[in-house]
């Protein structure tokens, strides 16, 4: 499991998934499923 060692550095956008990559960058790539909520089952 990973540490948090800083907080609020990134400005976050919604429907967007943060991650760091093998150099230590962080990444921003745009959700798959757009954010959209699901339906309800009857």
């Amino acid at each position: 499991m990973g540490k948090i060692i800083a907080k609020h550095v990134v400005k976050r956008k919604p429907h967007h998934l943060y991650y760091v990559d093998a150099h230590g960058n962080v990444c921003e790539a745009k959700m798959s499923r757009g954010g959209r909520k699901k339906k309800k089952k009857r």
